[in-house]
């Protein structure tokens, strides 16, 4: 048989290309002739990079020190991917969850401080490699810096009243009366696309400190300051920030969007740079699933595109999650690693063991 995994990463657990393997050695271990083919997806959030970097023969990891959200020095990756027709110096994939990201402060939660200046650096590196055009995760953020860390790191200015630089984070924007973006460096020639999974606008009830703000250590009174501090940000720029994805990662959607990036649903544009579509097409299964498949999971994730992919190929579509709150009539079979493991602790504490009992359990269920 001929099996793509598709698997998105278990947030929290275990990241979408080691999944991807563990399941596949479950497969195999069924069957061992089968060809496992894996093709492990991000939408723009955690695992992007090792989504891209497993799926995509040449891509090349390219190290870089930036600074974290905490202002730590922070060792990454930027990913080349090689030269094509559209690109003829290369692609630079770039992700906010490995520079700027949440899980980057553990259990501490910095609301006014955190910033995005490292995943600027990084986009500068690649930036000052000389790459034809970007790609950029923006999910998993720790900050509700507006993006202007990121812009910062490009190259632009932003003041308070006196004149001074603001200090990083939201407690910046707190203090924002006006913004320079004459030093701002320009996109490469194939431009910036921002991948992304949500479809917040940046104020508001829906924008990105009501929505975003709580996880990010925000209270109640933190969140009607921080929107008061974003909107004063999206006043002095002329961009619309009720646009669709200005309010992802804590406002770093309109901060690429006033450079001049494009925002973009991640899974599709994903699945499109990995050749996800192609694989599909010769498969007799489609395995795909994230941490947790549940109400939201409809709205744009990655197992419901995936799964759509699969059908509109005529191909059947298996579901792993760690747990499973709704419903799975679109697949051919689903398995809950909660299930297996018995219970939610030992799922989270063992993801590869229970991936790879899911890719058994799918392997003896399916007919050959």
């Amino acid at each position: 048989m001929n099996i793509v995994v598709a698997l998105d990463s278990f947030k929290g657990s275990i990241g979408a290309a080691d999944a991807a393997r563990a399941l596949a050695d479950g497969w195999l271990d069924v069957e061992p002739d089968a060809a496992m083919v894996l093709r492990p997806m991000a939408d723009g959030g955690e695992g992007t990079l090792d989504a891209f970097a497993t799926a995509v023969d040449g891509a090349v990891r390219m190290p870089v020190r930036v600074t974290g959200p905490d202002a730590a020095e922070v060792e990454v990756s930027w990913l080349l991917l090689p030269p094509t027709a559209d690109a003829p110096a290369g692609t630079g994939v770039v992700e906010l969850a490995s520079t700027s990201g949440i899980e980057l402060l553990g259990p501490r939660r910095l609301p006014w401080d955190a910033d995005t200046t490292g995943f600027g650096q990084a986009i500068a590196a690649a930036l000052d490699h000389g790459v034809s055009r970007l790609v950029l995760g923006i999910g998993s953020s720790a900050s509700t810096d507006g993006g202007i860390g990121v812009l910062r790191a490009l190259g632009a200015r932003f003041t308070d009243a006196s004149g001074a630089d603001v200090a990083p984070g939201a407690r910046g924007l707190d203090a924002l009366a006006a913004t320079d973006l004459a030093g701002l460096r320009p996109l490469p020639p194939g431009g910036a696309v921002v991948l992304t999974d949500v479809t917040n606008p940046l104020l508001g009830s829906r924008g990105a400190a009501a929505v975003f703000g709580p996880q990010k250590g925000l209270d109640p009174d933190g969140v009607v300051r921080a929107d008061a501090a974003l909107a004063r940000w999206a006043h002095l720029v002329p961009v619309d920030p009720a646009t669709p994805g200005a309010g992802a990662a804590g406002g770093t959607g309109f901060g690429l969007l006033t450079w001049g990036a494009r925002l973009v649903p991640g899974a599709p544009e994903v699945a499109e740079l990995i050749g996800l579509r192609q694989a599909v097409a010769g498969a007799d299964l489609v395995v795909t699933g994230e941490g947790s498949f549940d109400g939201q999971s409809a709205a744009g994730k990655v197992p419901t595109f995936v799964a759509a992919l699969a059908a509109a190929a005529g191909v059947p579509t298996a579901l792993v999650a760690g747990r499973i709150t709704a419903d799975t009539a679109a697949f051919a079979a689903s398995v809950s690693l909660t299930d297996l493991a018995g219970s939610p602790e030992s799922s989270l504490a063992h993801p590869a063991r229970h991936l790879r009992a899911a890719g058994a359990a799918l392997a003896r269920r399916t007919p050959r």
